[in-house]
């Protein structure tokens, strides 16, 4: 009788222990330096799911969703993202692609895709895979470099050659200043030589144009 049940057993069609079954690859590093990040979650997949949803995971521990996207066969599919994050998922055959953009040095984290059969039962995810680092540089500040220094020799010669020019038109000024100041000089000793005749003498000889001389001032005086 054992052997009957035995031999039972031996016809009982066993379920394939691969179906129903999601595996996912990911790149270990991705270095941004744009603030821009593209991060592409390969999986495989031989079941007979209809509906599904694949999100983006921050940390170890898996515990910030970034953004996810659900689809189904008749290709509608829908998009959420974290208010802290700006990503946006797509489906492409056997592959799910997060883009996410204007990222922070303070978002380097290690991440994790996650895939999800939502209909029909049973419901079906995948392991936990290695996980993705993204690693996002600093965008370093560009500053107007230093206008370069003059050379010594170069300020020298040109205090000389204006320290020269001041000293001449200087010394032209003074030269000007002093010329002009001997001409009102000579101009201030002229003395007025025209003859001038007596009062009662107006009419004898003297030219109408000489004035007429005061000779009270050189009678001599008499008591």
């Amino acid at each position: 009788m054992l052997l009957g049940i035995l031999v039972v057993l031996c016809f009982i069609p066993t379920a394939d222990v691969t179906e129903n079954k999601i595996l996912v690859a990911q790149s270990p590093l991705l270095k941004v330096d744009n603030k821009t990040a593209t991060l592409i979650c390969n999986y495989t997949y031989n079941g007979t799911g209809k509906e599904f949803r694949a999100s983006l995971h921050k940390g170890t521990d898996s515990a910030i969703e970034v953004c996810f996207i659900s689809w189904n066969t008749s290709k509608t599919s829908w998009n959420t993202s974290n208010e802290q994050f700006n990503c946006q998922g797509a489906h492409d055959k056997d592959k799910v692609i997060f883009n996410l953009w204007n990222m922070s040095a303070s978002q380097t984290d290690i991440y994790f895709c996650k895939i999800e059969v939502l209909y029909p039962p049973p419901y079906v995810y995948n392991e936990k895979s290695n996980g993705t680092v993204i690693h996002v540089q600093e965008t370093p500040i560009r500053t107007q470099e230093p206008l370069s220094a003059i050379p010594l020799w170069i300020m020298a010669t040109v205090t000389g050659v204006l320290a020269f020019y001041s000293m001449l038109i200087t010394a032209v000024f003074i030269n000007y200043w002093q010329k002009s100041r001997r001409n009102m000089y000579h101009q201030s000793d002229y003395m007025n030589m025209t003859p001038r005749h007596p009062p009662y003498q107006k009419n004898k000889g003297y030219p109408s144009y000489a004035p007429t001389r005061d000779y009270t001032a050189y009678r001599s005086w008499q008591p």
